[in-house]
């Protein structure tokens, strides 16, 4: 599991790194044949690791401990423009929430999760390894849009 954490902190570096290259203007524009925006993008991904490993899998009912969950949960769109302070706790918590699953999953608080189907692609994930795993494919999927996003956004200006 170190290298698939390893490599989902990778992957939100990178995102990170997209972002500080964007004005908060372009973070907040939703480009053409879009639904959402690149600071959606961003948001999503860090509300739903946290979300799958806790509260999917049965180890924690306190939603209100997973910040911005309303804002960026599956189905949500872009309802109002992204301050410059919540892009930058994305960003912290975008890293924090990977360790700190890091460090749960070594204390032994995912060994016992209840299986879930996820919305998506409906497999029931049993194993916390699998909800990481997961984890690590959606935040590339939604890095590509944001990547894509940007090009577009680039284009039109």
């Amino acid at each position: 599991m170190e290298s698939t954490f390893k490599f989902i902190l990778q992957t939100r570096r990178a995102f990170i790194q997209l972002i500080d290259s964007l004005t908060l203007e372009q973070l907040n524009e939703i480009p053409p044949g879009f639904n959402n925006n690149i600071i959606w993008n961003f948001g999503h991904i860090v509300v739903v690791s946290p979300a799958l490993c806790y509260l999917r899998s049965g180890v924690s009912e306190d939603s209100s401990k997973v910040k911005y969950l309303t804002s960026y949960v599956k189905g949500s769109k872009p309802t109002y423009t992204v301050s410059q302070e919540e892009v930058d706790n994305l960003k912290a918590l975008a890293l924090s929430t990977i360790e700190q699953i890091e460090s749960d999953y070594h204390a032994g608080v995912f060994n016992h999760i209840t299986p879930f189907a996820t919305d998506t692609y409906k497999e029931t994930m049993s194993t916390i390894e699998e909800v990481i795993q997961l984890s690590a494919g959606h935040d590339n999927l939604h890095y590509g849009y944001a990547i894509a996003q940007k090009r577009i956004i680039n284009t039109y200006k």
